[in-house]
């Protein structure tokens, strides 16, 4: 016993400061209708969503409709542009330099608490490591700034939509492949058993916008709950502390879908969008209503409730619809994060030289087998690497415009620079 006391005694002589910031003990965690951290105290999420990081999307590219939309098409546009190979590197530094600790810090300095992190399945399959590598980054930034990670699964395999925003091949084909299923189930696993004892990460939000509301897909909603399940039941045989989250059907707006809770440990997603409508008495009448029946289910249920996305719109409808989610206690995770030029962000990327012409030919390109004709509309290899090798630069924090009117109409303190 003797030999025990000095040895603790020489560790706190030698490295005080390992025992001075030791980890949190205990997880978030649902209480009732409320979310409490790790020491009991009700957590109010405030947060972003660090899209178009690993799950690239043409609009925030500024690539219009007739353009690429899905990471998938984004990559061939590219590989077109600038070769496959050169193409295949900038993804990679992209990837490395679109969300650093810098970017984390900023989020930290406007008085956020949490950030959801949009995946792709891709990067975390048997034998690929890079989605590990880069997501260990931002747990480890968030965790020294005290803030909280949600995981999110954007985009599964097969597609749980069948459009752009999970990179799917035109339908959602996750509900009708077994295969599919149990690579989802397995990639889900193997993310809990890597976080089971990390207590920045809050939780696994198991489907992004699970099954649109087309009328042809909604035979599917009967099999979503169904699927949730399994996948819980795989994460809880690794990972009993963190959350599991949930999100209706059509687009995270259908809570009918949903039985009594099944686990202990669940919170209950919506996303609300109202593109380019005005804040008036008639939208703040309508999205009253619409909140109604989510807190309607939480009060029958006992269990939380959040917005994990809303936005793209000005900063009153912003402000206006963020004051309604807190007079309803609903914790928040407006989209999205960084985009280019545009201000409905935290930050917005200013579009490198050139950019207008590598937008205009993503419209008009009609495949190679209009090759001849479009050689001489299509941007010079040497522009388009000089465009995309700027991109790169910009995309950082610190070439970023700070967006203060979208972070005010949040409630957020706006910082008057990047650190």
């Amino acid at each position: 016993m003797r030999s025990l006391l000095l040895c603790v005694l020489a560790l706190w002589t030698a490295a005080p400061s390992i025992l001075l910031h030791a980890q949190p003990v205990g997880f978030v965690h649902t209480q009732g209708s409320e979310l409490v951290e790790g020491d009991g105290h009700a957590l109010m999420l405030r947060g972003t969503n660090l899209g178009n990081w690993l799950e690239p999307e043409g609009y925030m590219f500024e690539f219009g409709d007739d353009g690429p939309t899905s990471p998938r098409e984004i990559e061939d546009y590219f590989d077109e542009l600038i070769g496959p190979q050169q193409a295949k590197s900038f993804w990679h530094q992209y990837r490395d330099v679109y969300i650093t600790k810098p970017d984390i810090d900023l989020l930290k300095s406007t008085g956020m608490n949490s950030v959801r992190v949009p995946i792709h399945y891709k990067f975390f399959t048997q034998g690929n490591d890079e989605g590990f590598r880069l997501l260990d980054r931002v747990v480890s930034w968030a965790r020294a700034d005290g803030m909280y990670v949600v995981i999110d699964m954007h985009m599964a395999p097969g597609g749980q939509t069948g459009t752009n925003i999970d990179d799917s091949y035109g339908y959602p084909w996750l509900y009708d492949s077994p295969g599919d299923q149990v690579e989802l189930i397995d990639i889900w696993k193997r993310i809990a058993d890597h976080y089971h004892d990390e207590p920045t990460v809050l939780g696994y939000d198991l489907l992004n916008e699970p099954i649109p509301h087309f009328p042809q897909l909604q035979k599917y909603n009967s099999r979503l709950e169904p699927l949730y399940k399994r996948i819980a039941a795989a994460i809880r045989e690794v990972d009993k502390n963190h959350v599991l989250i949930l999100g209706g059907a059509q687009w995270d707006t259908n809570f009918s879908v949903f039985g009594p809770p099944f686990d202990s440990n669940v919170m209950y997603q919506l996303h609300l969008y109202q593109f380019n409508t005005p804040w008036n008495a008639t939208t703040a009448a309508r999205t009253e209503h619409a909140l109604a029946q989510y807190t309607a289910f939480r009060d029958k249920y006992h269990v939380p409730i959040w917005l994990g996305e809303s936005g793209e719109n000005d900063d009153n409808w912003i402000r206006n619809f963020r004051l309604l989610l807190e007079k309803d206690k609903i914790g928040w995770c407006f989209w999205p994060y960084k985009k280019i030029e545009k201000a409905s962000a935290i930050v917005s990327i200013p579009p490198p030289d050139h950019w207008n012409e590598i937008v205009k030919y993503a419209s008009e390109r009609r495949g190679v087998g209009n090759t001849e004709k479009q050689l001489g509309i299509r941007p010079s290899p040497e522009v388009a690497a000089t465009a995309l090798q700027q991109l790169l630069e910009n995309v950082k924090v610190e070439k970023c415009r700070i967006n203060t009117g979208y972070i005010e109409a949040l409630g957020l303190k706006s910082p008057t620079s990047v650190q």
